[in-house]
């Protein structure tokens, strides 16, 4: 076994060995003594700096100049690089830190979500479902299609519906309605939308989907995993001005937070196309890792790779990095049970016949495709939410490393949260990165399914600590919107540390032996998803010649109490040392 995982000490050896210094003085930068220093265009002073620099992980100030940080240190020192035209801020005391990397989101989704879809809180009842499809059916008279949600995993089992598309007949007219899971994995329809799809009792189930049926077969209104998609396809795309509105909508979203790096977890062309054209027009005030997306659903043949590298030049831009690969190896561990499990789900009434899930790619297909994409520099992040999935992933992923070598890319595994011990230490062995989900490592609505679905070894979800100590890579992401209301990182902290809800502080934690200090958990969001995404040497810490992306909070994280570190607020965000978010201006 490995020693304990302590990024602190990881920084420390990498500042031994490279010479990194920090600019307590002017002379420590560079030897400047006999000649002026250049003017800073911004100074931050008198604040309580976290840098995340492991031989001097606090500052009271820095200078910033052409969007980098040009010192970091002393009050003293920064006034240094003080000119005429320097902007000059007091942070009076306030706590600032590296910005907010969000490893895995879907914002374009998101962002659609907030401007155009009919939206109801996941505790939503029926009744409340057809309260707000009913207003929407009423709000949008020209539209066909009626797209929204999202209703929680177990909806279906706290609710017994006898009929689940006859409910949404009752208020939806002649719209076709299409409501997503919170897991964004399955739908909800009504008649129209089976309808307007094709779809009958003589629809046979696609690989890797199911549709849910009464007791004569014709299909209910539930649609699960690959079978959505036969709904999905006939439902209009967004226009090109709706994408580029719902991504300026989730980055404005995201600054407000603290965020200064998104990762679009999936990406289709349009979405692409859209967070290139705002990085032109000034406008992406983050950071952008787009991975693009590949067939969800059942596959038997390996990806075409050059149609993927090209996609990945054509939609690069200097924000958005676009070497990045998205693949779905299985579903999700609720009450769908379609995530690939090693041991079988429970089984009961609703859900009678044994079984563990389901693979959506052939390990030798999977083992091609990781092995050429590697090949072509392109990072793949592999959706693995059971233990199954992630062991055929580690498998296919070890005979790569064997046949191509370590490329130095970092595969990432999402929603590792079960990881049989057997194969825990081998993602610090196989070079893989744990890619996280602190949003729900606490009892709620969307844990109580998988609970309800895996049984009591459902409690012992993300061994996060393990990972640390085996000396794995780890991010963190939110997943927005599946499963929570929005990108704020804050009780996602708090949640790593205290394994608990962060918003009633309950007494249940969930698997408190995997609580990690706030040190840890504050590296995971920075430099964490830094590293997985190859720009550690551009953001993630507070250092000279590093890109200035800084946040300001309202209280300091290190001398308020556990629980008071999901009330966090920003005042502001800095991104290449321009500010973007200001929260006293309302920006």
């Amino acid at each position: 076994m490995k020693a304990p995982y302590r990024p602190s000490l990881l920084l420390i050896l990498l500042l031994t060995l490279f010479g990194c210094e920090r600019s307590d003085t002017p002379g420590t930068t560079a030897d400047k003594e006999s000649s002026p220093l250049p003017e800073a265009d911004t100074i931050l002073l008198n604040g309580h700096i976290y840098t995340l620099e492991g031989v001097h992980p606090w500052a009271e100030a820095v200078a910033i100049r052409e969007g980098k940080y040009s010192y970091v240190g002393s009050n003293q020192g920064a006034q240094a690089y003080r000119g005429d035209q320097t902007d000059v801020i007091d942070l009076q005391g306030k706590m600032a830190m590296p910005g907010i990397n969000d490893a895995h989101s879907h914002p374009w989704q998101g962002g659609m979500k907030r401007l155009y879809e009919c939206t109801f809180a996941f505790s939503a009842t029926p009744q409340q479902v057809n309260e707000r499809v009913a207003e929407c059916v009423k709000n949008n008279p020209e539209q066909t299609w009626i797209q929204g949600g999202q209703w929680t995993s177990d909806f279906f089992n706290n609710y017994r519906l006898e009929s689940p598309k006859g409910w949404l007949d009752r208020v939806s007219g002649d719209k076709a309605v299409v409501l997503e899971d919170d897991a964004g994995h399955n739908l909800w329809v009504n008649s129209k939308a089976l309808e307007l799809a094709g779809i009958t009792a003589d629809t046979a189930d696609p690989e890797g989907g199911v549709f849910v049926r009464d007791a004569a077969g014709e299909p209910n209104g539930l649609v699960l995993e690959a079978a959505k998609h036969l709904i999905t396809s006939h439902i209009p795309d967004w226009s090109h001005e709706q994408y580029m509105a719902a991504l300026a909508e989730a980055v404005a979203e995201a600054n407000r937070f603290g965020l200064t790096g998104i990762s679009e977890a999936r990406t289709p062309a349009a979405a692409s196309k859209a967070y290139q054209q705002l990085d032109r027009e000034g406008r992406l005030s983050a950071y952008a890792i787009t991975f693009l997306q590949t067939q969800r659903g059942q596959r038997e043949t390996p990806l075409a790779i050059e149609p993927l590298t090209e996609a990945a030049e054509q939609y690069r831009s200097d924000h958005v990095y676009t070497q990045f690969v998205k693949i779905f190896l299985d579903g999700v561990p609720t009450a769908s049970r379609s995530a690939s499990m090693l041991h079988p789900y429970l089984v009961n009434e609703e859900f009678p016949e044994s079984t563990t899930g389901m693979l959506l790619i052939k390990p030798e297909v999977l083992q091609q495709d990781l092995q050429a994409l590697d090949r072509a520099g392109l990072t793949v992040k592999i959706h693995t939410a059971g233990d199954g999935a992630v062991r055929t992933a580690l498998d296919a992923i070890a005979t790569v490393r064997a046949v191509n070598g370590d490329s130095g890319l970092r595969f990432q595994l999402a929603h590792a949260g079960y990881i049989d011990p057997t194969d825990l230490p081998r993602f610090a062995e196989l070079n893989v990165t744990a890619d996280l989900s602190p949003y729900i490592w606490f009892p709620s609505p969307i844990i109580d399914s998988i609970i309800n679905a895996v049984g009591e070894r459902a409690k012992q979800y993300w061994p996060v600590k393990d990972l640390l100590f085996s000396g794995a890579d780890l991010l963190a992401g939110s997943d927005w919107p599946s499963a929570v209301d929005d990108m704020n990182p804050w009780p996602a902290i708090e949640a790593l540390v205290t394994r608990r809800d962060p918003i009633t502080n309950g007494d249940e934690p969930l698997w408190g032996e995997q609580a990690i200090s706030l040190e840890q958990a504050l590296w995971i969001f920075t430099m964490g998803g830094a590293r997985a995404y190859r720009l550690e040497h551009l953001t993630g810490s507070v250092a000279v010649d590093k890109s200035a992306d800084l946040i300001v909070l309202n209280q300091n994280l290190f001398e308020v109490s556990i629980e008071r570190v999901s009330e966090t607020q920003v005042e502001q965000t800095f991104f290449e040392g321009q500010l973007v978010y200001s929260r006293d201006a309302g920006k």
